[in-house]
């Protein structure tokens, strides 16, 4: 009954607004669970438009409510769900494992706690964040916005990345959030926390639209960060305004000086951590040597994960309705052709019996370093396991978020750490997925949305 489901209103510069064009949330067995207000194109550009004329506040007064906002996320009843009820809700709608949910929303409470030292890490040395500071005297460089209003179409895939935008508010941006329509439970009680917590409503706002009002907030803001597949990156990719956050395409390197067994744990949980939907996810081995008997370890790891719904306190694997989890299914196996499958060749649905489906992993053995497949990234645990050797030297592990390089090959990893396309190299046992708040990800956010110029005063 449509009165029985919880309603996301936009949270727009004058409060919360229902609007008459509605889209109804359904979960994985297609269930409707909720309505959430799509609002049109004039209304967001009303909104940006208020968030250019909202006064500066003092930024202490602000990372003491971000972190009061991060406890309210964790702790508070926010639109009549307990943070349990929330992760549950989310876990069924997005098919991530509730456990991966769990992680995620103490790592964004976290990020919310931790906003105010975070955001320094970025700041140049030289640099001073106050114009008053007794080092302008003599001249300094100061640590400044290039704009006021940042605007963010997130990403509804996993609901880590909403721990990364709130920086900008750190920072004293006021922010426009487009929230994914996959899952806007998170983006919603993220800024209802902060509402609660005292920001204005001008200053931080809730904007559901559709296409066309997307790209009005991208037009009305100062500056803009946008998640998606490679057409997003590639649309965006000459728009100094707008930073692209596309696939991580994460990797591992081990050579022949190591011994690929003593590290196969790092290597599986890489693969599968996070339901294997996170950027952070390795989606290729490359080992130098014969790549069959780590493929065929990987692959006896990987089988022996069992299908569950994804609310189950044991669930690994990520979970989509049925037909969506054949669509991936297809695309695999089309793109697989011509590598040797050691697990999921046969298929990786696993159907739930509610209208949903597990993916179950998958293992493929590439002939080569360079093989096209070794870059497809999909979002389940999916790997391409590939020979490498000396003389294909970087050029196969270009293009990476994060790349895991266990080595001793010292020459090696300078050339690794020189590539400007790796953004993360891990040197050693670390899983791909390692972070913590202070750290860059892809970059520090404060890379694109700071710059310094210099002061003198009297």
């Amino acid at each position: 009954m449509a009165e029985d489901l919880l309603l996301l209103d936009a949270l727009g510069p004058r409060g919360s607004y229902r609007a008459r064009n509605r889209m109804t949330i359904v979960d994985l067995a297609g269930t409707p669970v909720a309505e959430l207000s799509i609002v049109p194109k004039l209304f967001v550009s009303r909104a940006l438009a208020a968030l250019h004329r909202a006064p500066d506040r003092p930024i202490e007064h602000k990372l003491a409510q971000l972190a009061e906002a991060g406890r309210i996320f964790a702790e508070e009843e926010i639109l009549g769900l307990s943070l349990r009820q929330y992760e549950k809700l989310v876990s069924r709608i997005s098919g991530v494992p509730i456990t991966v949910v769990r992680s995620a929303t103490a790592a964004i409470s976290a990020a919310a706690i931790a906003a105010g030292s975070s955001v320094t890490q970025a700041r140049p040395i030289g640099a001073v964040d106050e114009w008053r500071h007794p080092e302008t005297k003599h001249g300094s460089a100061l640590w400044c916005r290039r704009g006021n209003v940042f605007a963010v179409h997130a990403a509804g895939n996993h609901p880590g990345p909403h721990g990364l935008w709130l920086e900008a508010l750190a920072l004293g941006y006021r922010v426009a959030l487009r929230p994914s329509r996959r899952e806007p439970f998170t983006p919603h009680r993220v800024v209802t926390a902060l509402r609660m917590a005292g920001f204005r409503d001008d200053e931080v706002v809730l904007l559901p639209t559709d296409h066309d009002g997307a790209d009005e907030m991208l037009r009305g803001a100062d500056l803009g960060m946008v998640y998606g597949g490679d057409d997003v990156v590639r649309k965006y990719s000459a728009n100094t305004a707008v930073l692209p956050q596309g696939p991580g395409r994460s990797k591992l390197l081990l050579t022949a000086d190591v011994d690929w067994r003593e590290h196969l744990d790092t290597i599986v949980d890489s693969i599968s951590h996070q339901g294997g939907v996170a950027c952070v996810n390795a989606t290729a081995v490359f080992v130098e040597g014969d790549p069959a008997p780590l493929a065929a370890a990987i692959a006896e790891r990987l089988a022996a994960i069992p299908t569950l719904p994804p609310e189950d306190d044991r669930a690994v694997l990520p979970v989509q309705p049925l037909e969506s989890a054949r669509a991936v299914e297809r695309y695999l196996q089309a793109s697989a052709a011509g590598a040797t499958a050691w697990l999921g060749g046969d298929g990786i649905v696993d159907e739930l019996g509610d209208g949903s489906a597990a993916l179950r992993p998958a293992v493929y053995q590439l002939d080569r370093p360079d093989a096209r497949q070794a870059g497809i990234e999909l979002p389940f645990p999916c790997v391409w396991v590939a020979p490498w050797s000396p003389e294909a030297g970087v050029a196969p592990l270009r293009n990476t978020l994060v790349l895991t390089a266990i080595t001793g090959d010292e020459p090696l990893i300078d050339a690794l750490v020189a590539e400007p396309t790796i953004s993360n190299v891990y040197l050693g046992d670390h899983p791909t997925y390692w972070m913590r708040p202070g750290v860059p990800h892809d970059s520090y956010l404060g890379e694109f949305l700071m710059r310094t110029k210099t002061v003198i005063r009297d």
